[in-house]
């Protein structure tokens, strides 16, 4: 099988992101149709992607209900909005790439994971971190044995309090209950990391985290509901809104507050729409810190942190072995390897592929893979197939019950009837 076709549901930034792999690789991917609700975003898809009117939908119930359009469908709608085109589109006898996460309910990943084996369809999860080479070359130096048997992993992803502020405090996934919580909406790309390196299963899961700064009483004196409004600290507030979204750089995370990127609209949208709320003024419910402990099958234990205060996003770990320890920063690309025998040091400098290729090169790999797995009629599995996913998944949903019921998780309790 030569090149392949799919269909895009959901024409935000990351299904635009993904599907610039076809432009750049015309001969392996082509767009044919995409449903997207926004008229502007449907439209500037259209014209990137060369699309009929015939091709461009309101909405997935309508592209679903066409005959079968394309080999595949790209699924990036809000997190609460999987399930359903997921389910439709693999009975309807398409391949699946599913943004993560798979759903907030753990039953709804499980049956999906389910389907996908009964139509014995490709369904594969954009968990992108897998694919770059940072944490290939990682998980490549663990299966060579560079330091020993691995023991334990420190893993930290440090979200950045802008970051924090645009995307759970002020944006789409700032109350748990409309989107899902934080540990499963940022951090279910580090817990499927860990447990790829990990190597085994996970038994048991703890975590710790609250919501702490993000709220009423921490607003400065006097500060207004809206930015805008004539904040008294307006300027020495990190989080005041034109700080972030009136200045030059019209990239994310000022792309997402409007489609018109002038500076009227985007003024427009910060004294009306959420991107202009005081942070401490907002309906936000997510945890804005959180600590994971985790023990696996082969006696490997980890400990994952997220945290909102830092300056940098960044993901940064060090792996213990019996032999040696891997330290390693994802964004600087530097993995630095070091032999308790010999006592040297190895540094390991990739080279940081484009800018415009999203996660560290995570994002194209993804597609990559996916149109391979395609093309070879969904025999075997990719390396973010639902066989993989789901457990990464159902240990986010463990550590939630953990951080709320304050008790120590076995994930026993996440099988179809617990879950």
């Amino acid at each position: 099988m030569g090149k392949i076709t799919i269909a895009l549901i959901g024409a935000g930034q990351r299904g635009v992101n993904y599907t610039g792999y076809a432009l750049e690789h015309p001969d392996e991917l082509q767009v044919v149709a995409v449903a997207e609700p926004n008229q502007q975003r449907s439209q500037k898809f259209k014209s990137l992607h060369g699309l009929s009117d015939e091709m461009c939908f309101e909405s997935w119930e309508d592209l679903l209900a066409r005959p079968k359009l394309a080999d595949a469908v790209l699924i990036c709608t809000q997190d609460n909005m999987h399930y359903e085109p997921t389910m439709k589109a693999l009975e309807a006898g398409y391949h699946v790439l599913l943004e993560k996460p798979m759903s907030p309910d753990p039953l709804e990943c499980i049956r999906m994971g389910e389907r996908s084996e009964q139509y014995g369809r490709v369904f594969s999860i954009c968990h992108v971190l897998r694919y770059t080479d940072f944490f290939g070359t990682i998980k490549t130096l663990l299966n060579e044995g560079a330091i020993g048997q691995l023991m334990s992993i420190q893993h930290n992803e440090n979200v950045a309090y802008w970051h924090q502020a645009h995307s759970f405090v002020r944006g789409n996934w700032r109350k748990a209950a409309e989107s899902s919580p934080m540990i499963l909406a940022k951090s279910c790309h580090d817990l499927d990391i860990i447990l790829w390196l990990a190597g085994a299963d996970c038994t048991h899961v703890s975590s710790f985290g609250s919501l702490s700064h993000f709220k009423m009483e921490n607003a400065p004196k006097g500060a207004p509901q809206r930015c805008l409004d004539g904040c008294p600290v307006s300027d020495t507030c990190p989080y005041y809104a034109p700080k972030v979204y009136l200045t030059d750089n019209i990239h994310w995370p000022t792309s997402a507050i409007s489609d018109d990127l002038s500076l009227e609209a985007r003024t427009k949208a910060l004294q009306e729409g959420p991107y202009g709320k005081c942070v401490y003024h907002c309906d936000n419910d997510v945890v804005d810190h959180q600590v994971v402990n985790m023990e696996f099958a082969n006696g490997v234990t980890a400990a994952f942190t997220m945290s909102a205060f830092t300056n940098d996003c960044s993901r940064t770990l060090k792996l213990m072995g019996t032999k040696g320890e891997i330290r390693a920063a994802m964004e600087k690309n530097e993995i630095e390897v070091i032999d308790f025998e010999t006592g040297t040091t190895k540094q390991i400098s990739l080279e940081t592929p484009g800018g415009h290729i999203g996660h560290g090169g995570g994002d194209f790999g993804l597609i990559r893979d996916f149109v391979k797995l395609v093309q070879q009629g969904g025999q075997g599995n990719g390396l973010t197939s639902a066989a993989h996913s789901v457990q990464s998944h159902l240990m986010a949903f463990a550590a939630e019950r953990s951080r709320l019921d304050r008790r120590v998780v076995n994930m026993r309790e996440f099988t179809f009837e617990g879950a």
